[in-house]
């Protein structure tokens, strides 16, 4: 038997985030992921402190910039790697009431630092935005997929990478540790994504899957060197290559592209450029998102050497930190877990009905 303090089951931005703050602490784990498809890998790795439907600041922004931009700068150094990069959003107007209304946001003290107030004219022939652009500060991308290569490569060298499915029905339970196979634990940390719906101990908690897919195109004559948001977002990736996405779909659960999105992003991106372009790739994931927009996060009823850690949605990138960080310190120092993403929030409903 092989001793650790942490079996983590999935490998996504809420894994890497607790994994990292495991090492921090000298805590051992191990990792088990059977390398099927990940929403974290297929994400545009946008963060932005805004939503931009309704220019109104996303919940905890503040803080929980405050928490990933140095645990990106940590991954950078750790890595000797570039995954964050700095670059504005700007947003398309597309009349003068939602001008109008960018100035009353950026009014706004909780708001102010990151809307730019002045309207930003479109000099780009390419782009369709007669009635300008609002700039978003404090905003960025991070290469989620370089990272998770790294961090792949960062796991197998230390020898704590399982690469193979994990099996509930092989858990042994008791009081004061876990055995799994041929490990003993403290506790089980699952973060799964969308998977959690096939975990038997956590499968009760309303996480409500969300489709999203993506389009990888070229474009010689864009050039542009921010990220570009109307209906849909336009994210520059190098090489005159741009992410287009995303759609969202709460009913298909199959992690195949389909036709149907593809059109859905090419007649919005027709509607935002006027460029010529190709489709160099497709793709598709299962975004893990809970009805009430807040994570999952906590030790299951029962057992209570089982955590889950999951839900952090589109936002995963800026979320991510911030929630592993409170659970750590939840299981590790008994600080409370933030009410508003504690899964108990759900046993109470429950009782009550």
């Amino acid at each position: 038997m092989k001793k650790v303090d942490y079996i983590i089951v999935g490998f996504g931005l809420a894994a890497i985030s607790f994994c990292e703050i495991l090492e921090r602490h000298n805590k051992s784990f191990v990792v088990f992921y059977d390398g099927r498809n990940s929403s974290s890998k297929i994400s545009g790795g946008l963060y932005n402190p805004v939503i931009l439907k309704r220019f109104t600041l996303c919940w905890n922004a503040t803080q929980q910039l405050e928490k990933a931009l140095p645990m990106f700068r940590r991954l950078e150094k750790k890595f000797q790697n570039n995954f964050d990069e700095k670059i504005p959003v700007l947003r398309k107007f597309a009349s003068i009431e939602e001008q109008n209304e960018w100035f009353i946001a950026s009014d706004k003290p909780s708001l102010s630092s990151f809307l730019f107030s002045e309207i930003i004219k479109n000099n780009n022939p390419s782009i369709n935005a007669s009635f300008g652009l609002g700039k978003v500060m404090h905003t960025g991308k991070m290469d989620v997929s370089k990272l998770m290569d790294c961090y792949q490569n960062h796991l197998e060298d230390k020898h704590c990478l399982i690469e193979k499915r994990f099996e509930y029905d092989k858990i042994d339970l008791s009081e004061e540790k876990i055995t799994y196979e041929n490990y003993t634990a403290s506790k089980i940390i699952f973060a799964e994504g969308f998977g959690l719906k096939k975990n038997p101990f956590f499968n009760d908690l309303p996480l409500d899957g969300n489709k999203g897919e993506l389009l990888l195109i070229k474009a010689s004559d864009l050039k542009l060197d921010y990220i570009l948001k109307s209906s849909v977002f336009l994210i520059p990736q190098g090489n005159d290559l741009y992410t287009v996405g995303a759609t969202y779909n709460f009913n298909d659960k199959d992690v195949n592209t389909t036709k149907k999105a593809k059109e859905e992003l090419l007649e919005k991106l027709s509607k935002l450029i006027n460029c010529d372009f190709e489709i160099i790739d497709h793709f598709a994931g299962i975004r893990p998102t809970v009805l009430d927009r807040r994570p999952l996060v906590g030790l299951h009823e029962k057992h209570q050497n089982l955590a889950v850690l999951n839900g952090l949605g589109t936002r995963g990138v800026m979320i991510g930190p911030t929630v592993a960080e409170n659970l750590f310190n939840h299981l590790e120092n008994d600080s409370p877990l933030n009410p508003e993403i504690d899964i108990k929030r759900f046993y109470r409903k429950r009782k009550i009905n």
